[in-house]
């Protein structure tokens, strides 16, 4: 399945043009292969480099695309849902410190993760300490439960307590269930499950700094020839790919940084502009690229050529 410049396919269906087109996430059907894009017409307010598309306007467009390349609409009115309200998020009228058009709530859901019959949640609550992940057991029968995080950003050379989780994944290693997190300007910190008790305020482990002035935007665990490894893609940076076992076993970070990258090794590939990766089928990943005519494009990536 390749897709060449998604954008103006997206905004015929739609009724508008390419530059309006913003696309907030992408997941693949691990059964069927098809591809769910959730968009808005918001693309023409991107203004900065440090805006996320949540910060134009919700998404409430899901596009779907067939492996037959076939888009469509899909029709959310009579949609079978289950729900679980998280506990104290953000106030809606809270002011983000350094976009002052921008409102936190956009932040109240970062991003998504499920494992062993429960989903991890992550974004900023109403808590004095904002950043938080929440847990909810699958099937939603009440029982949420919260821990407010706080990481050392080696870069700023100090803690922080407001800054959101971008990207997460859950790792288990030696019996013990991770999630590796990634943040806006790039740390990489790890958190052990066991600690994420109710209420809790818990504070991870910095283990790299893969370079300022840049957003996580996904994060995907792959293996090849028997070997994990996770691929993160970034806004500014290309593709970084690195060891989870590594990842935990890395010492922390606990002072300001002196160089642009530090900590845990890593492995650059080519991928600069993917947007959005999730997988496609068993040892490919699909991925949204910005190419160098401007244009968007959904193209399949080898997991065996990315591999650490």
């Amino acid at each position: 399945m390749e897709l060449n410049d998604v954008e103006t396919k997206f905004a015929a269906l739609l009724g508008t043009t390419a530059d309006e087109i913003a696309i907030h996430d992408m997941a693949v059907h691990p059964i069927s292969l098809n591809i769910y894009v959730a968009v808005s017409r918001y693309r023409g307010k991107w203004d900065s480099r440090w805006k996320v598309p949540n910060d134009l306007g919700d998404a409430k467009i899901l596009l779907r695309v067939r492996p037959d390349a076939t888009i469509e609409a899909v029709a959310l009115e009579n949609v079978r849902f289950d729900m679980a309200p998280l506990p104290n998020p953000v106030g809606s009228d809270k002011g983000h410190s350094w976009k002052p058009e921008t409102k936190l709530p956009v932040d109240a859901l970062t991003d998504l993760a499920y494992k062993d019959d429960v989903l991890y949640a992550t974004g900023l609550s109403n808590e004095e300490f904002a950043s938080t992940i929440w847990r909810i057991p699958y099937p939603f029968q009440g029982g949420v439960e919260f821990s407010t995080l706080e990481v050392f950003h080696g870069a700023h050379g100090e803690f922080e307590t407001h800054a959101p989780v971008r990207t997460f994944l859950p790792y288990e290693s030696g019996g013990t269930l991770h999630l590796l997190a990634s943040y806006l300007c790039t740390p990489l910190v790890t958190f052990a499950v066991e600690s994420l008790k109710s209420g809790a305020h818990v504070r991870g482990t910095t283990v790299a700094e893969f370079g300022s002035g840049n957003y996580p935007l996904d994060m995907v665990l792959c293996e090849s020839k028997g070997k994990e490894f996770v691929v993160i893609a970034n806004s500014m940076l290309p593709l970084l790919t690195f060891d989870p076992v590594a990842a935990i076993e890395q010492g922390a970070i606990t002072e300001k940084v002196k160089s642009y990258t530090e900590g845990l090794p890593y492995v650059a590939r080519a991928g600069n502009g993917i947007q959005q990766l999730d997988h496609f089928g068993d040892d490919a990943l699909l991925a949204l690229q910005r190419m160098p005519n401007g244009k968007l494009d959904l193209l399949l990536l080898s997991e065996e050529r990315l591999a650490w």
